[in-house]
C-alpha cells in the first residue's frame, strides 16, 4: 500500500524542465531555435544551442549590449535566474537577440509537456507568449 502511495506521488511531478526545447515563433509558427534549459544554484538558465532557421545561421547579436554585443547568437543564455514556485517558473529575465531588449519572464507547462515562455515588460498582459516543445533526441 505503502508503495502504492509513493508511486502515485511521483506520477503527478512536475516533468523536468532541463532539456533541449525548440522555440516556436508567436507570429510566424516557425520552428526558430533549439534551446537548452537547465538549473544552476536553484535557478532556469537558457542558452541557445542552435539556430534552425537557414537565414538566422551564424547570426551575432548586433543589438546586445554589453559582453553579449556582437556575440554570435548561438551560445548567447538568453533565460536568466527564474525560480520556481506553485508550478510556475518567474523572477527572472529573458533576452531577445533580435531586438537585444531583456524582458521579464515566466514559464508554464502545458499538458503536452511543451512550455509556455511569456516575456513582458512590468505587467504580464503587456507580452507576447512563444510555446517551446521538447526536443526528443
Amino acid at each position: 500500500m505503502y508503495a502504492l502511495l509513493i508511486s502515485l506521488l511521483l506520477s503527478f511531478q512536475m516533468p523536468s524542465i532541463e532539456g533541449h526545447w525548440i522555440s516556436i515563433d508567436d507570429e510566424t509558427g516557425l520552428e526558430k531555435s533549439e534551446i537548452y534549459l537547465y538549473i544552476q544554484e536553484g535557478k532556469l538558465y537558457g542558452k541557445i544551442n542552435r539556430l534552425l532557421l537557414e537565414e538566422d545561421q551564424g547570426k551575432r547579436c548586433e543589438k546586445c549590449q554589453g559582453s553579449e554585443k556582437n556575440q554570435p547568437i548561438e551560445g548567447l543564455v538568453i533565460v536568466k535566474g527564474l525560480t520556481y514556485k506553485n508550478g510556475l517558473w518567474s523572477d527572472g529575465k529573458i533576452m531577445d537577440p533580435a531586438n537585444g531588449k531583456r524582458y521579464d519572464c515566466t514559464i508554464r507547462f502545458n499538458e503536452d509537456d511543451s512550455i509556455n515562455v511569456r516575456g513582458y515588460l512590468g505587467f504580464s498582459f503587456l507580452g507576447r507568449t512563444q510555446v517551446w516543445k521538447r526536443h526528443l533526441e
